[in-house]
């Protein structure tokens, strides 16, 4: 009995090893075809997407619009505290697009020491750079002289809060765990980046509404007051008292970085002097009846708003998976337009239950109802651009994109203005820049 088993056995494993290069070929065939999907699934995520480009290019172009037709019109110009205009849009496209072009970027992640030393780097010379361009060395085009007093310069602005968001954003990336619970539930895969969005909301939530904001005073060079020191400076009194204030006076966030960054490196001209309470004339000084708190700098990209703000980064960052993971339109499109519902419900909830929705404090509304702005443009232009193929007619906006930081430091630094204002007929104040200035600006 055991010889015929023996001998059924030897049969059985002969008739396998027949077998058997055939079962290796289509093993062998398996495989090469899953590669082959994986080679077209790598080339197809490290391809430029044209869509991001626009947005950027879009991002840039509203920029530029806001900047220079925001004083004559000044509904697309920043509301002067709460509320919505387009001005207030720019600055969460800019952090939505750089949270996504993050996880383009540290999709595969061979050395996360090395990663980090890089994105820490980046996120370094961002920052000095915004210093530079914004910190006061350039004086504007009424001024060509440059250079800057380091005990008043600018400390903070859009391009210091855009790196503080990077590296947050980059951090979260590269060291959070991701869970595949399954491969389109993306809130629970990257539920520790949720942890972290949570966290740094709480920590905003707890500042804002937890810290007692004193009775404060300042000095201010520049303006008019009976309060008048003996070294000639006007000093100013602003009563407080209070905590959970939301009022461009009394806020915590205010409060925090007068502490910590010191008054004479805010924000020189905030735009809540726009308010009625103020009384300042269009291209004038403030009245000497003005509030107190009126004549006080605020820094509106300051260190409390910049919380929040690296949240809306992290936000961006969640619609770069959804790039990267899923190939088909159809599925990026549905998971991005149910994110950006699902914000935007969340922050017009949060802005009727009394947060109002203020670009200067970034609160938690204006925050995700932005967030959800910059997802539905950027889904738009997805459709218009990447899937149907219009491509051609947003090509100035696409190479606006591609060379975003290049055109914003041109901006920022006026240097295309001074370029255009050296050009002139006869006498120097005949160029098209004085011409513009006089009649549309200041019409």
């Amino acid at each position: 009995m055991s010889s015929v088993c023996s001998k059924s056995n030897l049969n059985f494993r002969r008739k396998l090893a027949d077998f058997q290069p055939l079962l290796n070929d289509h093993e062998q065939d398996d495989e090469e075809s899953q590669q082959q999907q994986q080679i077209v699934v790598e080339k197809n995520c490290s391809r430029r997407i044209a869509s991001l480009d626009v947005f950027r290019g879009l991002s840039i172009f509203l920029m530029v619009v806001v900047d220079y037709a925001g004083s004559s019109l000044p509904v697309i110009a920043h509301a002067p505290w709460n509320g919505l205009h387009l001005a207030d849009f720019v600055m969460p496209m800019f952090l939505f697009a750089a949270g996504v072009s993050l996880a383009i970027v540290y999709k595969k992640v061979q050395n996360r020491y090395e990663a980090t030393w890089k994105a820490i780097v980046r996120a370094a010379k961002l920052f000095l750079l915004g210093v530079f361009l914004q910190g006061g060395y350039l004086h504007g085009i009424t001024s060509l002289t440059y250079g800057v007093d380091v005990e008043t310069i600018r400390l903070f602005g859009i391009l210091q809060r855009i790196a503080i968001g990077y590296i947050v954003a980059a951090m979260c990336e590269i060291w959070l765990p991701r869970q595949t619970v399954r491969k389109d539930a993306f809130l629970r895969n990257y539920i520790w980046h949720w942890c972290a969005v949570f966290f740094l909301c709480a920590i905003y939530i707890g500042l804002t509404y937890g810290l007692y904001v004193s009775d404060w005073q300042f000095k201010d060079l520049y303006s008019f007051s009976s309060l008048v020191s003996e070294y000639g400076t006007t000093t100013h009194s602003v009563k407080c008292s209070v905590r959970g204030d939301l009022g461009p006076a009394c806020n915590a966030a205010g409060m925090i970085d007068r502490f910590v960054l010191g008054i004479d490196h805010l924000y020189q001209k905030p735009v809540y002097r726009n308010l009625k309470e103020c009384n300042m004339p269009k291209g004038g000084q403030l009245p000497e009846a003005s509030p107190s708190w009126c004549y006080a700098p605020f820094e509106p990209e300051g260190i409390l708003s910049s919380l929040t703000a690296s949240v809306a980064c992290v936000i961006g960052l969640q619609y770069g998976h959804i790039l990267t993971e899923l190939q088909g339109h159809k599925d990026r499109l549905c998971n991005w337009s149910f994110l950006s519902v699902l914000f935007l419900v969340l922050g017009s909830l949060l802005a009727l239950l009394g947060i109002p929705l203020n670009k200067s404090l970034y609160t938690i509304s204006y925050m995700l109802v932005t967030s959800a702005a910059a997802g539905i443009t950027f889904c738009i232009l997805y459709l218009l651009v990447d899937v149907y193929g219009w491509r051609r007619l947003a090509f100035g906006l696409e190479w606006m994109g591609k060379h975003s930081l290049s055109i914003f430091i041109l901006v920022t630094s006026n240097l295309i203005v001074i370029a255009v204002q050296g050009f002139y007929w006869k006498a120097p104040h005949n160029n098209i820049i004085y011409w513009i200035v006089s009649h549309v600006v200041k019409k």
